[in-house]
């Protein structure tokens, strides 16, 4: 891989666009190394408004320009976009796929032999810059490859190197994990209403006590128990509080609801 990266979205949406701020931002690369494919006018005038970049309808034309290619299409649109750029791909191309539940081993099947793949499992908050992503090597990649995968994903939030077979599990947790945590946050905003707040006051004091608690137990290192037993005094509120989650069996329930996602996402990779 050449120390100048090139980048190339096969894609322009949402993702695509969140990461390629990133990398601007964090200044992995500047606008004019980067340019962004995809068939929708809409998603291509955005990409370019947000970022200054080249865009195209040319898949092929991003795989010409790129050593770095980021899969940024639909599940369905994979085949047809890797077939599209399959003769120009060669030695110096990089593939970090963020195509949800397409396997290491149909990327590879898609491309030339030799092909360097890396597939990445992100989650949304990379939109605002605090994302929580995992990748996973094939075959042919290289730790360079993964230093490379890092270093971009790290632009939008943190990222963990796995194996593909924890993907799932990945899926599971910070993949689906925004959606169980914007449900406590609702639910904890209807508490408050429900004990006299206004409604926008009770939603902002949710989410901003969310963003302090994870914000604790990532600058604090100290286990997520500690910080509860340091907010719950003797006969206080919070232990009754508590008792009342412990009842509903919310660690329970959250367990189960990431151990199902994490079965779903298995199932929808084999089919």
């Amino acid at each position: 891989m050449a120390s100048k990266l090139n980048i190339g979205f096969l894609g322009a949406g949402k993702m695509a666009t969140a990461l390629a701020k990133g990398f601007v931002s964090a200044e992995v690369a500047f606008p004019k190394e980067i340019i962004a494919s995809d068939p929708h006018d809409t998603a291509r005038k955005n990409f370019a408004a947000e970022l200054g970049s080249k865009t195209t309808v040319s898949n092929l034309e991003v795989a010409e320009f790129a050593n770095v290619l980021i899969l940024a299409t639909k599940p369905d649109q994979v085949s047809a976009a890797l077939s599209e750029i399959r003769g120009a791909f060669s030695e110096k191309h990089l593939l970090i796929s963020i195509a949800a539940g397409v396997t290491i081993a149909k990327l590879e099947g898609t491309l030339p032999n030799g092909a360097r793949v890396i597939r990445v499992m992100p989650n949304t908050p990379a939109l605002v810059g605090a994302g929580a992503a995992a990748f996973a090597l094939g075959k042919n990649a290289t730790t360079a490859d993964g230093e490379i995968a890092k270093k971009l994903l790290s632009a939008v939030g943190v990222a963990f190197q796995v194996k593909e077979n924890l993907l799932d599990a990945v899926t599971g947790l910070s993949g689906s994990g925004p959606a169980y945590v914007y449900q406590f946050i609702e639910a904890l905003s209807d508490g408050g209403v429900a004990a006299g707040l206004p409604r926008d006051v009770a939603t902002k004091l949710a989410a901003q006590t969310v963003l302090g608690a994870a914000k604790m137990v990532l600058e604090t290192g100290q286990h997520p128990g500690a910080l509860k037993d340091q907010v719950t005094s003797p006969g206080g509120t919070t232990i009754e509080g508590l008792h009342e989650l412990e009842k509903g069996k919310l660690r329970a329930t959250v367990m189960n609801a990431v151990r199902a996602a994490t079965e779903k996402s298995k199932k929808l990779g084999n089919s």
